[in-house]
């Protein structure tokens, strides 16, 4: 018996080794700022040294497709296949950025004395992360959101002179530990009928007489508004826009890329791994017909990306406009799931990977000038395109990209969003796709307008150093080449569609 467990345990462990390597990292900053506490320069390099590692181990697992720690002949708790690789290399890139842009934060500087506590936080958010995508079980699941969770909850209120700030993090917290309990309900419901909390295997059950209780669409609406908080969808949005405008911009910035991309990535494991019938030769997903399913986010994703961009047209503040704008993105993201085919996932896996770019450079450019105004509202931008040629540029930039016109990368997303439900003959949803890009055009447009059409008196000096350069490049370029030269994402994308089973 032991000889079959301990190799089935090295092979399970040598699947995880980049989430052991995340763990070591956690490890490490926390001595590091136990021993060197007077020292806390040494944590970003630790932070970014740990995730470059965790890097390598995951281009290595690239072209693997394998289950780890099994439960049964044909059950696992964890895979590894190409989808999940394509969301932790999302997650990777981000906090990479992210590390960096706490270096230049003045929000996170003012609490020197905690950096070992944020930087160990952050590292909490990415393991949860990592084992949310690859998880194949509702109670793993379950767990790791927690620890995503009770990671961010702190981390919204990190700056503890800051009255909004303390206002964000109680707040997430109240909305969070409700839809954590919704979700655990669920969860608890779903293992009552079925005796499992394993996708796999509920798959199997669910074709049972016993799946048609009324309890069991209760059980699976549940599991889905614990997701839906995450990803920020209608209706669980209303922690969003106090959250992303009262966290510091560096949190804020990480939760509308990589805990929305962890989000969609359990949503879309839970729906494909749980609810799959069979899959049509022209790759479209044919689902369990207890629930139906497409329906009912077509009409989430509609509601959610009319009211993202209408509630935007009314923000004076940068941070909450953006929040509301990603509330928008997560209903054009919803559209894609909804078309259930692979071809509807492609175009969500591009539409993300771009998103990452133009949504955190937008923040970034935020931050620096917030950095010397103190300020986020959109009326004390007056003439900043002036005064600050190269960030006013680079912010309009990633602003139009956020539209998706072209020559932007945001171009490509929605356009290959957009090919995917017409060939799905999703004509009503495209069109008002459409009609919502036009409507988001209008409050993006006004950001433009006020930097660059309105002068200002007053003339704002920032100073980049060739950090903050390197990183502003290292988003601007690959939203600008990405809507020129598109087809290694593309294939990326095609590449990475596979779920371990399917």
């Amino acid at each position: 018996m032991n000889k079959l467990i301990i190799p089935d345990l090295l092979n399970s462990l040598n699947s995880i080794l980049p989430e052991i390597v995340l763990s070591l990292t956690l490890v490490a900053i926390i001595l590091s700022d136990l021993i060197f506490h007077k020292n806390k320069k040494l944590l970003p390099y630790i932070s970014l040294i740990g995730l470059i590692i965790t890097f390598v181990f995951l281009i290595n697992q690239f072209g693997k497709s394998d289950a780890a720690f099994p439960v049964a002949a044909q059950f696992s708790f964890l895979s590894l296949d190409p989808f999940s690789l394509f969301f932790k290399v999302i997650i990777l890139v981000s906090s990479i950025l992210i590390i960096l842009f706490s270096v230049s934060s003045k929000e996170i500087e003012s609490g020197l004395d905690r950096h070992g506590e944020y930087y160990g936080l952050i590292f909490g958010m990415i393991i949860g992360m990592f084992f949310m995508i690859s998880a194949n079980d509702l109670i793993l699941i379950y767990l790791s959101l927690e620890l995503l969770s009770l990671s961010s909850y702190i981390l919204a209120g990190f700056v503890k002179t800051s009255l909004r700030n303390s206002e964000a993090s109680l707040k997430y917290l109240i909305y969070g530990a409700a839809s954590s309990g919704i979700m655990l309900f669920g969860i608890s419901i779903l293992f009552g009928i079925f005796g499992s909390t394993n996708l796999h295997e509920i798959n199997e059950l669910i074709r049972t007489p016993a799946a048609t209780q009324l309890t069991f669409l209760i059980s699976v609406i549940f599991i889905f508004a614990g997701i839906g908080f995450k990803i920020s969808i209608v209706p669980f949005h209303f922690w969003t826009p106090d959250v992303y405008e009262g966290a510091p911009i560096t949190i804020t910035a990480f939760l509308s890329v990589a805990s929305k991309a962890a989000g969609f990535a359990v949503l879309i494991r839970f729906l494909k791994v749980t609810f799959i019938d069979s899959l049509t030769g022209n790759g479209y997903w044919q689902l369990i017909g207890y629930i139906d399913w497409q329906t009912l986010l077509i009409i989430i994703a509609i509601i959610t990306m009319t009211f993202g961009n209408f509630a935007a047209l009314w923000q004076d503040n940068l941070k909450r406009m953006l929040a509301y704008s990603s509330i928008a993105h997560a209903g054009y993201l919803m559209l894609g799931v909804s078309i259930f085919s692979d071809q509807g996932l492609i175009a969500v896996l591009i539409y993300f990977f771009i998103y990452m770019f133009m949504n955190l450079g937008a923040f970034y450019v935020v931050m620096l000038i917030a950095n010397k105004i103190n300020s986020e509202e959109i009326d004390d931008y007056r003439g900043i395109g002036y005064s600050l040629p190269l960030l006013g540029t680079t912010l309009g930039i990633f602003l139009i990209s956020l539209t998706g016109l072209p020559p932007t990368a945001g171009f490509i997303g929605k356009l290959y969003l957009f090919i995917a439900l017409v060939d799905a003959n999703m004509i009503v949803p495209a069109i008002i796709a459409l009609l919502n890009t036009v409507v988001s055009l209008y409050y993006y447009v006004r950001v433009l307008r006020v930097m660059f059409l309105i002068k200002s008196d007053k003339t704002v000096s920032v100073n980049l150093n060739p950090l903050n350069f390197a990183v502003l490049m290292f988003m601007v370029i690959p939203t600008l080449l990405l809507g020129v030269y598109f087809s290694p994402l593309v294939n990326f994308a095609k590449e990475s569609v596979q779920l371990l089973g399917f």
